[in-house]
């Protein structure tokens, strides 16, 4: 369900398995965050953001209230960098670029991107290929809007593989990792990585080949937004 990345006195950091909700589900039993805190056996812990069910990866935990509200207001100031990998295997209608829009309610529980500015969801991105068609996406968000990521790529014509929801094609998983962090907490820097650990286009030779160049996504040239 999740392995421990790094335990600091102030908070934690966990890879997540894809298909795991992060809350209790009440047929399905529990959820990534209490499972967390019962197996590392932690008096308290306290959630700082989230993944959604399918995606995996790289998820912050607080040890302590203060800690907690660090945090928060760190991703609400959009101070706290994040990375994601995903693969899609539709061509898109660009392969680098931005990806820029309000988001409004849509269809089964989705979102869809607008064209208005008011409040938009913001993604740099780029892209790599993998050959037969396939793609590979990093992506980082500059907001933190639910399905984000998903709705972007979904706007580009190339929906995440396994997410049928957004139209993408049937896979073992859907294709979205939560691949590395980057911030400052406590006047120290950190920085995570966690490759893919599981997926069979994730783990092929084309995806493992170039996500092994981009172990330093914070130090590409990301244009000024």
């Amino acid at each position: 369900m999740f392995t421990l990345i790094d335990q600091q006195a102030h908070f934690i950091v966990i890879n997540k398995a894809a298909g795991i909700n992060f809350h209790d589900e009440d047929e399905l039993g529990q959820g990534l965050f209490n499972l967390v805190k019962k197996q590392l056996q932690l008096a308290e812990l306290y959630p700082v953001h989230r993944l959604d069910k399918m995606t995996s990866g790289l998820v912050i935990m607080a040890k302590d209230l203060k800690t907690a509200q660090l945090f928060q207001q760190k991703f609400c100031q959009h101070s706290v960098d994040k990375y994601y990998l995903a693969i899609s295997d539709q061509k898109p209608k660009k392969k680098q670029g931005l990806i820029k829009g309000d988001m409004a309610k849509s269809r089964r529980g989705s979102y869809k991107l607008l064209r208005s500015l008011e409040n938009p969801a913001i993604t740099q991105f780029f892209s790599y290929s993998l050959g037969q068609g396939r793609r590979l996406y990093l992506l980082k968000p500059h907001s933190g809007k639910t399905h984000q990521l998903r709705v972007a790529l979904n706007s580009l014509s190339a929906p995440i593989l396994g997410d049928t929801l957004y139209s993408g094609s049937k896979a073992d998983r859907g294709y979205l990792h939560a691949y590395a962090v980057n911030f400052n907490i406590y006047n120290q820097q950190y920085q995570y990585l966690c490759m893919p650990d599981n997926g069979e286009q994730f783990m092929s030779n084309e995806s493992q080949t170039v996500i092994k160049e981009l172990s330093t996504p914070w130090q590409l040239n990301w244009p000024s937004l």
